[in-house]
Formats: C-alpha cells, structure tokens, sequence
C-alpha cells in the first residue's frame, strides 16, 4: 500500500483495518505533539513560535483524517460529503464511528474502485457469494 495515498488521497477505497491504523497513530501522535507544544507558554519565554508547529500539525492531522474516513465513506458506496458529519456535534461522530470503524465496506466493485478485501484475481463481484 503506497503510504502517500493512504495519507494524503482523497480516491479510492479503504478497509477498516488500515483505516484504524492511521486513526489510532494519529491519536497517539497528536496527544504527544500536544502535550509538547503545550510545555511552550509563558514559563518558556524563550520558545517562540509554537503557534505555527500548532497549526501546520492540527492542518495535517486534519487532512490525514479526512483522507482516510473519505476512502472509508467510499468502501462503503458513499459520497465524501458524508465526512460532514464531523460537524455535527455527538450524532454525527458516533454515527461516523460506526460507519467507517465498525461497518464492512461493500462487496465487490463499486462506483469508487475494486475492493480491498478482494483477492488479486479472485472472483469478481457477481461470482461471490453473498450469504
């Protein structure tokens, strides 16, 4: 998997499992650079420009979550416009937490590429089985 795609591409599809990777890094990385951009303040005088690393890491973490809850949206023969639910405060994250983290993608094909959990000539979307 080409980690500039996974990252920073807004097509395509993503399973759940990649899709958990990068959002429990992200957590990680995120609660780590805060509490170190935190430790700079008015106790650090001499530590200038913490409101830019601030920035250029919360564009980032933004744009790297979007990309991958995007492709998420597409696994399951969604719109990205979807992604908008994250302004929705409580509803809408819990309902993005079940559709991209807990919900299989669609079998098969769909509108957006093949899908990810589909061997590399294996059988196609007519040919499975869908019990």
């Amino acid at each position: 998997m080409d980690i500039k795609w996974l990252l920073f591409s807004f097509e395509g599809r993503l399973n759940r499992q990649p899709y958990w990777i990068v959002v429990i890094i992200m957590a990680v990385l995120n609660t780590g650079l805060g509490n170190y951009v935190d430790d700079f303040g008015p106790e650090h005088p001499a530590t200038g420009g913490q409101g830019l690393v601030a920035m250029a890491v919360a564009v980032v973490s933004i744009w790297i979550s979007l990309a991958v809850q995007i492709k998420r949206w597409h696994d399951r023969d969604k719109s990205g416009w979807w992604a908008l639910l994250n302004l929705v405060p409580v509803i809408g994250w819990i309902w993005i937490l079940i559709e991209c983290g807990f919900l299989r993608g669609t079998f098969g094909d769909n509108r957006f590429g093949r899908d990810p959990l589909a061997e590399p000539g294996g059988p196609g979307p007519d040919d499975r089985a869908y019990g």
